[in-house]
């Protein structure tokens, strides 16, 4: 099995795996700011919280604990929480393309100094990048919809389920990009 960006010129691949990669930390430090709104006693972890709600319940009680946010700040920034959430959901759009070609560029450059199975599995965790942000954004889709005032719906469940395999392919794409630079090249 190759590799989805095996096409890409080997002299080039570090070079966008880096530009990438910084890239994608600096939108996840803009979610982190975005995200520190959204904690509450309900939603402790934020916008993941929302993401892993599951039920119409738990998702309704993550929105009204949003209501007004009470930020420490300007007064800009007390306004409703859900607000911050559409926001970095629309951003997170952008961020889906960004995040699963660093990863994909860095599974890449792992299953580069391997050969057989392992680099195999670097292709299949190359795809699993792409996958992810094709569940991120049905997630993301479900998330508007609650959102939107659907929350007594199935939406909850389909952003968690959508949520719960983007993190395990985002986890499986990570944990082999690590093992692959650490395990001995042959």
């Amino acid at each position: 099995m190759q590799h989805p960006l095996e096409i890409i010129p080997a002299e080039n691949r570090k070079r966008i795996f880096f530009t990438l990669l910084v890239l994608t930390l600096s939108l996840f430090a803009v979610f982190r700011v975005l995200d520190q709104p959204l904690r509450t006693p309900v939603a402790p972890n934020g916008i993941v919280s929302f993401e892993l709600a599951r039920t119409p319940e738990k998702a309704f009680q993550i929105m009204v604990s949003w209501e007004p946010v009470n930020f420490a700040g300007p007064n800009i920034f007390r306004i409703k929480g859900y607000l911050y959430a559409a926001f970095g959901l629309g951003l997170d759009y952008l961020f889906m393309p960004v995040y699963a070609l660093a990863l994909a560029f860095g599974t890449l450059l792992a299953a580069g100094k391997h050969a057989g199975w392992l680099m195999a599995i670097g292709a299949v965790a190359g795809y699993g990048a792409f996958a992810a942000a094709l569940f991120d954004a049905v997630e993301n889709y479900a998330l508007w919809q609650v959102l939107l005032g659907a929350y007594d719906s199935a939406y909850p469940a389909i952003a968690a389920f959508c949520a719960t395999v983007k993190f395990m392919l985002i986890l499986a794409g990570v944990l082999y990009m690590v093992v692959g630079w650490m395990w001995p090249k042959k």
